[in-house]
Formats: structure tokens, sequence, C-alpha cells
């Protein structure tokens, strides 16, 4: 049985397509967590659309003594994402340049497992996705809803007007 050249070129298109999804698959991903809602992905920026975690130095206060939240909300997102391949859905930009995307793991949203585990908000400000995650974390007294704490939009505000300078 022979093969016409029509029939060998469209043979090797395929396999080309083939081994070029498997090799996109496949490859290893540079993943770095930046903050709770922050990751680099293979040398992108990507800012989490729609939640707000607390800050890196933002601390809170659980039973009496000082809790890291920012940096808890931070080490809750590495140990989700794990060795999973995260897969995200870009929204555009933000004002720096970051990627606005949802991230995934295994299928799950990344943004509503931090919010339903109380380590992020629903960035009402931007969108109500995530609404029913806060209102079950908050009212199962979960991470965050169980200590005091601001709101990272509340801390950021209260820690710029420190820094100011007076004139």
């Amino acid at each position: 049985m022979f093969l016409n050249k029509k029939k060998v070129i469209f043979l090797i298109s395929i396999l080309a397509i083939i081994i070029f999804f498997i090799f996109n698959y496949f490859k290893p991903q540079e993943i770095r967590v930046v903050d709770g809602d922050t990751i680099h992905l293979n040398g992108e920026k990507i800012r989490f659309t729609g939640i707000d975690t607390p800050e890196l130095k933002q601390t809170c206060i659980k039973k009496g003594f000082i809790d890291p939240c920012g940096v808890t909300a931070k080490e809750i997102l590495i140990k989700k994402i794990g060795d999973n391949k995260v897969e995200c859905i870009s929204e555009g930009k933000d004002r720096y340049k970051r990627t606005l995307a949802e991230c995934f793991v295994n299928d799950e949203s990344l943004s509503s497992y931090l919010v339903r585990n109380g380590y992020a908000f629903a960035y009402r400000k931007y969108s109500k996705k995530f609404i029913p995650d806060e209102d079950y974390a908050k009212a199962n007294k979960i991470g965050m809803w169980s200590i005091n704490f601001d709101y990272p939009w509340d801390f950021r505000k209260k820690r710029c007007s420190v820094i100011k300078p007076l004139i």
C-alpha cells in the first residue's frame, strides 16, 4: 500500500499537531507564588480577579496573639497548588500591567478555594462572583473569620496614610 504525497503531508501534519499538544501539556511549569492572590506563571505576573487576600506584611490577632495572616494566605495557596498544573483564564490586564485571571488546579478555582477557606475576600468592588464562598466562610467562622483582622483594602489605606510625608 503506497501513500500518495497528499496523504503523507496530511499524516505528518496530524503527527506534528499531536506532538505539539503533548509537549505543551506535559512541559513543566515555572510557577512562583508571590502572595495570596498573585502568582508568576511561566514568567507572566497574574493577579487573581474578584478576590483580595491579606498583604504579606499584614498581621491579625488570634486569641490574643499576633497571627501573620498575609503569610498564611500565601502558604495556603502554595499548599493547594502543590505539584499540580495551574491553568488560568485571562480577563485582561490591570493598571500595573499584571494579567487578571481566574486560575484553576484540577478544575477547581483557586480564588473560590481561598475565599471559602477564609483567607481571601470577595473583592466586591470588582466582582460579585465569590460572595457565596465568603458567606460560607463567614457563617462557619473559617480562617480569618475566626480572628480579628482588617480587610486588605483597609490595611493598605492605613499603611499608605502612615507612610505619606507630612509637609
